[in-house]
């Protein structure tokens, strides 16, 4: 005998696990179907095992936040907000803290304590959980057909996709949504990395592999337009870059890298003309030394000959015969430290996908199909993404919020048009 339910939701991830909880509270029957044998495993590395949940701003700073396709979340930032995500956990029990960005994170610094608390949230609300891989997705009857990898049926009145994007496989996110949404005629937007290290022509890189930069101020530019810079942290690996700043950056590149040039200001507390005379300060005291040796006050020592090879200078030129012109052309050099983009990571290694099931197909207001009655999508599945501050995840608990919110309201109305 079929078993039947009033919704499933495939996923059990940050939108998966808000919207199963969701519905579930407005009354209706949920299935919560998830490949893993734990739910959140992907939020378990979210924010290096910490878990940034959301990020503690108005809705401006939210949708500048959203790469592709922001307008499509004004609804659901407003049903659900940033201030609403951070209540709900404190009412959960999930004692939070905000730190530099207004990134939100557990006091606790695990992200075990936000997915404990999720898991309870659907288990008292009386979500069923049931672990397997879902196979297909049909249309049957006035509902539809669900059917798991072990070839167990189940019959829903809805069906919520939340299964996440490409990034990290391990978790669980294989792209399998893609699929279920092609197969009801819905259309998916290219697919890529996004929020992912880069990887850079210049074959220095791997000398300065482990290399830790703080407060620096990463710059894109697109031609001669300057299309992204903040300030924060990076790292250089043996390949290219990582870190916050570089994962932001990278949402801004597409397609063809040459069309953009990067740039690192090394102190940006410091303007040039201040620049200048701290180097002037640092001559004073190294008159008979190298170029090369007299830097260390300033910068990092792997980086020097580096900053001294993109400003011109020869290495071994005595400090005291150091020219005004050259002293400017090592604090542009300082100020604009170039590198050169050459490709992305692959996907596997993004925090997020880029693209996804097409938002102009998706009703906002209730994240359903405008294709298929019934159906619904929230999370990375649908072409959304943000950068690095606990944007996405937010993105996640407002769409997962406004799909249950709305398959609660859809359940109750046929329940009352059931008992007239």
């Amino acid at each position: 005998m079929t078993e039947r339910c009033d919704l499933a939701v495939i996923g059990a991830g940050a939108a998966g696990l808000m919207a199963a909880g969701q519905a579930a509270q407005g009354g209706c029957g949920v299935v919560l179907f998830e490949r893993n044998a734990r739910a959140g495993r992907k939020l378990m590395i979210t924010g290096k095992g910490r878990c940034n949940v959301t990020n503690d701003c108005d809705r401006d700073r939210l949708l500048q936040a959203v790469r592709r396709n922001p307008r499509f979340l004004y609804s659901a930032f407003d049903a659900f907000s940033p201030q609403d995500t951070m209540a709900f956990f404190e009412g959960l029990g999930v004692a939070l803290k905000v730190e530099r960005g207004q990134r939100v994170f557990p006091q606790t610094d695990k992200a075990v304590t936000v997915v404990d608390a999720l898991c309870d949230f659907v288990k008292r609300a009386g979500v069923r959980s049931v672990h397997c891989r879902v196979s297909a997705i049909r249309q049957s009857g006035d509902g539809f057909s669900v059917v798991s990898a072990d070839g167990r049926e189940f019959g829903a009145k809805n069906v919520l996709i939340a299964t996440g994007g490409l990034s990290y496989p391990l978790t669980g996110s294989t792209g399998d949504g893609y699929g279920f949404a092609r197969a009801f005629g819905h259309t998916v937007a290219q697919t890529m990395p996004s929020l992912v290290p880069i990887v850079l022509k210049e074959t220095w890189c791997a000398d300065l592999m482990g290399l830790s930069l703080k407060n620096v101020t990463l710059t894109v530019c697109q031609g001669k337009k300057e299309i992204y810079a903040e300030l924060g942290e990076l790292m250089f690996t043996h390949f290219g870059i990582s870190g916050p700043l570089v994962l932001s950056a990278s949402s801004y590149l597409d397609g063809d890298l040459s069309r953009y040039t990067l740039a690192i200001d090394l102190k940006p507390g410091l303007d040039a003309g201040r620049l200048d005379a701290r180097i002037l300060r640092d001559f004073g005291d190294a008159k008979n030394r190298a170029l090369k040796n007299a830097l260390d006050r300033l910068l990092p020592r792997s980086i020097i000959p580096v900053v001294i090879v993109q400003s011109g200078i020869l290495p071994e030129t005595p400090v005291h015969s150091v020219t005004k012109e050259q002293r400017h052309a090592l604090v542009e050099a300082i100020k604009h430290f170039q590198i050169t983009p050459a490709r992305l990571r692959p996907v596997e290694e993004a925090v997020v996908t880029r693209g996804g099931v097409k938002v102009s197909e998706v009703d906002p207001k209730t994240m359903e199909s405008r294709l298929v009655k019934g159906l619904y999508f929230a999370g990375e599945v649908l072409d959304l993404d943000g950068i690095t501050g606990g944007f996405n995840l937010q993105i996640a608990f407002s769409t997962g919020y406004v799909a249950g919110s709305a398959v609660a309201r859809a359940c109750a109305r046929a329940k009352t048009q059931n008992t007239e």
